[in-house]
């Protein structure tokens, strides 16, 4: 546990959530928020480099109706994908509060960085990017409409996603490693 130096001003809790021992549960908190961002970012990179790509093969009509079945998983709030990607949150959120008792600037500046980051970059980004082309793709009922319909769904849609992923993926992944970097910094129990 931290021990105050002569002469250091004790802190005050932030917005009274943090007691000092609950410090002690810290190195936990950003463990657990890593290990979840880590998971997002893993889910993230496997859309990136492995489903889409591999979509990306499939006739228009075929590309939309592999992309709702998938999405819909999600959609239906799917409890252990639901756990991570809110857990997420929660963590590096509680781990953010837990970081402002933290005596070194430097950690607290990582953590307020990575929640920055994965807050704005991934959750934001989903949330006014990918939510919304989702939500588009689903109402597409392919077997309704013609190919050339098929094939204006689908460039509305793929190109738009797989950017903005890339660009989430990448972001989820730095988050994870300046959480690492947190932990890295921690001083032995």
């Amino acid at each position: 546990m931290y021990k105050r130096q002569r002469g250091e001003r004790a802190s005050p809790t932030t917005l009274g959530l943090v007691s000092r021992c609950d410090m002690e549960l810290f190195p936990l908190v950003v463990l657990v928020a890593a290990a979840l961002c880590g998971l997002v970012a893993g889910f993230l990179f496997g859309f990136a480099v492995v489903a889409m790509p591999g979509l990306e093969n499939l006739s228009d009509r075929e590309f939309i109706r592999a992309f709702q079945v998938m999405d819909r998983v999600i959609q239906d709030r799917q409890p252990l994908f639901m756990l991570v990607w809110v857990g997420s949150v929660v963590a590096l959120l509680v781990a953010l509060a837990m970081g402002f008792q933290q005596p070194d600037g430097f950690t607290r500046g990582l953590l307020i960085a990575a929640s920055a980051l994965y807050l704005f970059g991934v959750q934001v980004q989903t949330a006014r990017v990918h939510i919304p082309l989702n939500n588009e793709i689903q109402t597409v009922e392919v077997e309704a409409i013609g190919e050339a319909e098929q094939k204006q769904a689908r460039e509305r849609f793929e190109a738009r996603w797989n950017r903005s992923n890339r660009i989430r993926t990448a972001i989820a992944v730095v988050t994870m490693l300046l959480l690492l970097v947190v932990l890295m910094r921690l001083p032995a129990a």
